[in-house]
């Protein structure tokens, strides 16, 4: 069943669209919020196929991102007890029960290693405003953190270019399944 062909020239194609940088900004805006899918899978195909555009996009990623975690600030400093439900509920315990546990051991620079962490970035955003933690030093670390990130990011796909892009749609298929097998036997490893 060939499905990932499919859906990564798809990708190719929105990446080229005129209003692709907008689409990239606001999924890194509510990403640091509540969004489940990180914008790098929108900033790597953007970045292979406009490889001149990959700094100016890494950086519409990283600001929106950080204007987004100010929000995910904002829900953790006023509306905890509003969305302690969810968290639970959309299976993020176990990461925010270990990103509490960072902020207490290690303060501000956790903020920094959320930004390249595979814990979704919106459970550091929130967990930051429910440790009230300074907001000024957040907003500097979120953005060097998050700009480091996406920076490397769209300079590595930038730097594969189109060539990079036609060897992965090749291989997509292969790369979409083994994806797909991980994410169950992790699921059922650690559910």
């Amino acid at each position: 069943m060939k499905i990932f062909g499919a859906m990564y020239d798809k990708t190719m194609q929105w990446s080229k669209h005129r209003f692709a940088a907008f689409w990239l900004c606001l999924v890194s805006f509510i990403e640091a919020i509540f969004f489940p899918i990180p914008p790098d899978v929108m900033l790597i195909p953007m970045s292979m196929s406009k490889p001149k555009s990959a700094v100016r996009l890494a950086l519409y990623t990283a600001v929106s991102s950080v204007v987004g975690g100010m929000i995910g600030y904002a829900v953790g400093y006023y509306a905890f007890d509003f969305v302690q439900g969810y968290i639970t509920q959309w299976g993020y315990q176990q990461h925010w029960d270990t990103a509490i546990s960072w902020f207490q051991q290690w303060g501000i620079l956790v903020v920094f290693v959320a930004g390249f962490s595979p814990i979704p970035y919106k459970v550091f955003t929130i967990a930051a405003g429910v440790m009230q933690m300074a907001f000024i030093p957040f907003v500097i670390t979120a953005f060097v953190s998050r700009a480091a990130r996406f920076l490397l990011v769209a300079k590595l796909a930038a730097w594969g270019g189109e060539k990079f892009a036609a060897k992965l749609r090749k291989s997509i298929e292969v790369i979409g399944w083994a994806v797909v097998v991980l994410a169950v036997i992790a699921y059922l490893i650690l559910k």
